[in-house]
Order: structure tokens, then C-alpha cells, then sequence
């Protein structure tokens, strides 16, 4: 009997196993289904996740693509559907459609160096890729993570920063806008530490997240570096509400990143990258 091929557009039932506080308003979910079995995704791509009653956000997936009995995100609460999340707990249900989306080219990476530039939140679009690296090191010249954020109070994934940093095989930089406290690190914009990356510019493939006046200087510093516009890839955030490229309302240009992306090749939109407010 052929299987009948499941609506795109109906949520499966998951349940939330575990929430994090991460920042003040940031916050991981570990979800599992509730019909049991597991749930497979590539590095960089998203899903829809539905709040009964309130509505849907597309959310990239945040953890480590060989474990696939949980399904982790990682979500700022800014606005109805994010807060909405915030406030359920471990037992409660949502909604989930996909996953969606283009992912990162991390195996095509092989052999090269890998650079991971990451802004604020976009270090958890980043971390299934960054996992997927550590978990086959083997297979890759240099690892770098460069990390930004505004203040020491709003770094992302803190303890795991620290435990990579800890690690021989790989090299984490973090910065911050502004120090307060007890800082005693590196003070500036991310793009600042791609010139002090010991990477070999010629044989490296990055991967930029973050926000987009962030991705635009850090393809900018990479090229300056001497990385090539077709090994340097970023993911476009916009507001999606299909996911798979029916509605429009996330066309960028002629692209639409639910479908298209939304990891993006940059010398195929660095055209677009550049127009602002677009």
C-alpha cells in the first residue's frame, strides 16, 4: 500500500520536554513527539512551531542534528507567538511543521577550514552546524568560532562557549560591544576578530548568522581576509508564514527563504545583501 503523503500545512503534535532560561528573554525548548519515533533535520533549516490559539513562527532548529530523538530551539520572545511559548512549561504541547528550509553546506566543507561568525542570538541557527563539526572533526583542517554580543549578560550558550573554548581541536573568540562588570576580554563588533582568525583565507568555508547589518560587515571582513564570495554562506531571516513558499510573504527579490533559503550562497544575493530595508 503507498503511504499517503502527510499535509504540509498540519502541525504534528510535540510535546515539551524540558525549557531553559538562557537570557532574560531567550530561552531553549527540547521537544519529543508524542506519537513516539524520531525527527532528522539538516544544520540551518527551520520549522514552523504553533502556539494553539495564539499562532505560528517559523524558529531555526538549535541542536545537534545526530540526536534525533529531541527537537531543540532556541527563541527570543519578542513578540504574540514567542512570548506565548514563553510562557508554557514541560508537559504542554505545540504544534510543529517541517523541517523547511536550505541548510548549511557543513559536509560539503570537508577538508577545509571552518569558520563559524556569529551575532547575538544567530549563534543557535549556527550550533547543528558548529555540533556536526565537532562530531567529525577528522574531517576538517582549522575550527573557528567567532562570537558577538552587546553586553557580557547577553551571550548565548555561555557554559558551552566556555567548554569549547576548552577544547584543543578548535578555536572560540567572543566579544562583546560593551563591557560591564568584570570583563576582561575582547571589547568590539565581531567582524573585528575575522582579522585576527588564523584560518588560511584560501582554503576556508564560513558561515555567518546573525543580524543583517551584522552579516553584511562580516561577508565584507571575510572577503577582505581573502575568503572567496562562493565559500561564504549566511542565513536571511523574514517573515514567514507558509514555509513552503506558497504565500509571498517572505520574498526577498526573487528569492523566497522559506523555500530558497534561508542559508544563502553570498555571491548569489551579495547583489541583494547590500540593499537595505529590502
Amino acid at each position: 500500500m503507498t503511504a499517503v503523503p502527510r499535509d504540509p500545512m498540519l502541525p504534528v503534535l510535540f510535546r515539551i520536554e524540558k525549557v531553559r532560561r538562557d537570557l532574560s528573554d531567550t530561552f531553549t525548548m527540547e521537544l519529543v513527539p508524542e506519537a513516539g519515533g524520531e525527527f532528522s533535520f539538516k544544520p540551518g533549516q527551520f520549522n514552523m512551531l504553533y502556539v494553539f490559539g495564539v499562532g505560528e513562527i517559523p524558529i531555526s532548529i538549535s541542536g545537534d542534528p545526530g540526536d534525533r530523538s529531541v527537537l531543540v530551539h532556541t527563541t527570543r520572545a519578542v513578540g504574540a507567538v514567542s512570548s506565548a511559548l514563553d510562557s508554557l512549561k514541560a508537559g504542554d504541547q505545540i504544534g510543529v511543521r517541517g523541517p523547511y528550509g536550505t541548510a548549511w553546506p557543513i559536509e560539503s566543507a570537508y577538508g577545509q577550514d571552518v569558520v563559524f561568525v556569529a551575532g547575538g542570538v544567530g549563534l543557535a541557527p549556527l550550533r547543528p552546524a558548529i555540533y556536526h563539526a565537532m562530531n567529525n572533526r577528522e574531517r576538517y583542517g582549522k575550527v573557528m568560532v567567532l562570537y558577538g554580543a552587546r553586553t557580557p549578560e547577553d551571550i548565548l550558550f555561555k557554559k558551552e562557549l566556555e567548554r569549547w573554548r576548552g577544547r584543543f581541536d578548535m578555536d572560540v573568540l567572543v566579544t562583546v560591544d560593551r563591557a560591564t562588570g568584570k570583563w576582561s576580554g575582547n571589547v568590539g563588533v565581531v567582524t573585528n576578530l575575522v582579522a585576527k582568525g588564523g584560518f588560511d583565507p584560501l582554503h576556508t568555508t564560513a558561515f555567518v548568522c546573525g543580524p543583517e547589518v551584522m552579516m553584511r560587515y562580516g561577508a565584507s571582513a571575510l572577503e577582505k581576509k581573502g575568503v572567496a564570495r562562493d565559500t561564504i554562506w549566511i542565513s536571511m531571516e523574514r517573515n514567514m508564514k507558509c514555509g513552503v513558499g506558497l504565500c509571498g510573504h517572505c520574498q526577498w527579490g526573487s528569492h523566497f527563504v522559506c523555500k530558497d533559503g534561508p542559508v544563502f550562497r553570498y555571491d548569489s544575493v551579495a547583489d541583494l545583501f547590500q540593499v537595505r530595508e529590502l
